[in-house]
């Protein structure tokens, strides 16, 4: 059975909205703008990227990054590995060619298959709506989450606010950093 990751970047009240600088959000790219970088701070990233065996993202998130990605040599264990989106609207011709195998899932059952074969840990990237839904459906295994000092308000949220039983979380690793960037790595408790 695969492990499934959801990975993000996330301000202290829960906001997950473009943290890089996509369009659209009047806090885009936070994650850079407000807060001092420190390469240290993001070496889980560096760390998902080799031990990760597939990517999985929202329709959006694809949209996002698909034009983006497959030209940026920082991404390039990501860019190789096969990729899962989700989505019910998403067509075969809506996928870009030069970022690798591309599997569109139709729903969460589909995510759940996927769980069950062989294979290294499924990563999570961008897709509050999709991290929401596995979150709600139990099918994410572990958190790593990058959370910054920062109080945005408005915007797209890590977690659902349906009305659920008690998910109880581990904290296995964590480290803060002198810019206040936090890294907390948190395993579901099943």
């Amino acid at each position: 059975m695969r492990t499934l990751i959801s990975t993000a970047f996330v301000s202290l009240d829960g906001v997950v909205e473009a943290p890089g600088g996509e369009p659209g959000y009047r806090n885009s790219g936070w994650t850079f703008k407000e807060v001092e970088f420190l390469p240290e701070a993001y070496e889980l990233k560096e760390r998902e990227q080799e031990e990760a065996g597939a990517m999985m993202v929202g329709r959006v998130s694809y949209e996002a990054f698909s034009p983006v990605w497959p030209g940026m040599e920082e991404f390039t264990e990501y860019n190789a590995m096969p990729k899962y989106v989700v989505s019910t609207t998403l067509t075969e011709s809506d996928l870009v060619a030069n970022w690798g195998e591309t599997t569109i899932l139709r729903s969460l059952d589909d995510v759940a298959a996927l769980k069950d074969t062989e294979g290294g840990p499924l990563i999570v990237h961008g897709s509050a709506t999709l991290n929401r839904g596995l979150a709600d459906a139990g099918l994410i295994d572990r958190y790593h989450l990058l959370v910054f000092p920062l109080l945005l308000g408005a915007g797209k949220r890590m977690f659902s606010d349906s009305d659920k039983d008690t998910q109880k979380l581990k904290l296995v690793a964590y480290e803060a950093y002198s810019n206040g960037v936090q890294k907390n790595v948190f395993e579901v408790v099943r």
